[in-house]
């Protein structure tokens, strides 16, 4: 695993985008048992950020990640992050070529790929200004294997893999580290379509910032994870098929 400058979680400064619930929650919860100094949990609603939350004794930020005003003001007032989580997330459940249209792939997109986007963008100067920090990207098996029944999200995903990478090669020099999650089958909300067996989120947490600490470029998460990534090179095309039949192609969406 190609290795870079990690950030110590003890002592850093953390926000978690998404994070009012699921993933985005467990985030929080094991940046701060991991020692973090301070924590801002990056939410749509502020005045609906659940009593779970409000325990962690983060700051609550009001961030929605399509808009850009939000995501600068937000980098204005979270001006001492040093380690950026890009956690929230959109799944429709929507096909791709037999939906309506295309408004569920398009907003997939925004959230996906365009949001960890504009929320580098506005923090990459923040965590220079420091004398760098670490970006964690959290993305999905369907990142790295075309998934049935995950339209729009599967190619959003994949999309910010790449980014990922392109923004990596832009800011290594300037100090900062990005470090890209392949997270397979997680016990929350928006993975309520997965079958069998389910990861804790607060393991896919600490796993996670593990391998942002540790400099890692890339980290499979979990079980679901490294194994898709062993099937897929084996025989791609007969893993992409069984992935599908995984899910269902009921009608279900899902926002952090």
């Amino acid at each position: 695993m190609t290795r870079f400058r990690g950030t110590p979680i003890e002592g850093a400064t953390v926000l978690v985008t998404g994070a009012n619930r699921g993933l985005g929650l467990a985030f929080v919860q094991q940046a701060k048992s991991m020692g973090a100094a301070k924590i801002y949990a990056g939410v749509r609603n502020p005045d609906e950020a659940p009593a779970e939350l409000r325990s962690t004794g983060a700051h609550i930020v009001e961030l929605d990640v399509t808009d850009p005003g939000l995501v600068d003001a937000a980098a204005r007032e979270c001006g001492d992050t040093t380690v950026v989580v890009n956690n929230a997330g959109l799944f429709t459940g929507n096909r791709l070529i037999e939906a309506y249209d295309q408004a569920a792939a398009r907003a997939e997109m925004e959230v996906n790929y365009f949001g960890p986007l504009t929320m580098i963008r506005a923090f990459a100067p923040v965590l220079a200004a420091r004398g760098g920090g670490s970006i964690v990207n959290v993305l999905s098996v369907a990142a790295i294997a075309p998934t049935a029944f995950m339209g729009g999200y599967s190619p959003a995903k994949a999309a910010a893999l790449s980014l990922g990478g392109i923004a990596r090669a832009e800011l290594e020099p300037h100090g900062i580290t990005v470090t890209s999650l392949i997270v397979g089958s997680v016990d929350t909300r928006m993975a309520s379509h997965v079958q069998g067996h389910k990861e804790n989120p607060l393991d896919i947490a600490a796993t996670g910032l593990a391998a942002m600490q540790r400099g890692e470029w890339t980290c499979d998460t979990d079980f679901m994870a490294i194994d898709a990534r062993a099937r897929l090179a084996r025989d791609p095309i007969r893993y992409e098929r069984g992935l599908g039949k995984l899910l269902f192609a009921g009608e279900l969406t899902t926002r952090s």
